[in-house]
């Protein structure tokens, strides 16, 4: 008699796309299992079930175990998973996505690679900040100085909406409740759109580490790409929060679930997903488990067939 009661591994066809996915959930001090296709997620406050292959990104963070067998299921699923430090202010590790095609990472690779087009590729992310203005002529430095004056803006326009007072953004990664309520707030949605953008920009295979704008880190391309929804997302949100929680110990919790309610409200996976395609100027689908052998002058070739020696005098 057969006793597993685990479901057999999905096809990647069988998987929800990552755009119509749930955007992320935080778990800390739990203990995460696997019961047949779902994840068994236990704490002192009970027990609930969660459905991977429905989830975009899970942040782990302190005091949480996982079986093994509940990292096989997430891995088959694609989930994308990312072990945080406490309130999710610092990432320690993560894993592989859903997505095995090098489509979108070869084309990342290509742009960025050359200087031409990594600008191009950086002024068409400004160009998304700046919709009624023309910045194609503008040089990396006339940008940098637009964008700095624009958070600036935003930043003073969300603390007159809001009343809640603003100076400039500070925090400690190493004590995250030596921050003002403000930037407790701020933190919490930053990393909540860095995680956002991580799993996306994973999912369909590109590298998180080749950036257009920011460059030098493993997580380079991660703030090129949240940076594009700050001032949409995180920054008004945070200062909402900062509003109406001021010093309460949960605002970081509070910050969470509020971002995870725009996310979903706004559609923010969809858009994503549409805008990563757009600036690597990816417009088809990536095939899933496709692997091809490489020729410099025969193009791709097939793998796993078995090719014997060639010789020049083979044409004659």
């Amino acid at each position: 008699m057969n006793k597993n009661i685990g479901a057999k591994r999905p096809e990647l066809t069988e998987l929800g796309r990552v755009e119509d996915r749930i955007t992320f959930l935080y778990i800390e001090h739990a203990k995460l299992n696997r019961k047949d296709s779902a994840i068994e997620i236990k704490d002192s406050q009970g027990i609930v079930f969660l459905p991977v292959s429905l989830v975009s990104v899970l942040f782990l963070g302190p005091g949480v175990d996982v079986t093994h067998r509940a990292m096989e299921l997430m891995g088959d699923c694609g989930l994308s998973i990312v072990w945080v430090g406490e309130q999710g202010i610092r990432q320690y590790a993560h894993g592989r996505a859903l997505n095995h095609s090098s489509k979108f990472l070869e084309a990342q690779a290509k742009l960025v690679s050359n200087e031409k087009t990594r600008v191009m590729v950086a002024r068409k992310m400004y160009q998304m900040r700046f919709e009624n203005e023309d910045v194609s002529k503008l040089t990396m430095q006339q940008l940098r100085g637009k964008e700095g004056a624009r958070v600036r803006k935003v930043y003073q326009n969300e603390s007159k909406r809001t009343g809640v007072h603003w100076t400039k953004r500070e925090y400690n990664p190493d004590d995250f409740n030596s921050g003002t309520p403000i930037n407790k707030a701020l933190t919490s949605a930053h990393q909540a759109l860095y995680g956002l953008s991580y799993s996306v920009i994973a999912a369909l295979g590109a590298s998180p580490g080749l950036g257009f704008v920011h460059t030098g880190h493993d997580l380079s391309f991660i703030y090129d790409f949240a940076d594009l929804y700050k001032a949409e997302f995180s920054i008004p949100i945070a200062f909402d929060m900062a509003k109406e929680y001021g010093e309460d110990r949960d605002i970081a919790d509070k910050t969470r679930l509020a971002m995870r309610d725009a996310f979903s409200n706004g559609k923010l996976l969809k858009r994503m997903v549409k805008d990563l395609k757009y600036l690597l100027n990816v417009t088809d689908e990536p095939d899933a488990d496709v692997i091809n052998l490489w020729d410099d002058k025969m193009g791709l070739q097939k793998f796993g067939v078995q090719y014997h020696e060639y010789n020049n005098e083979d044409k004659l």
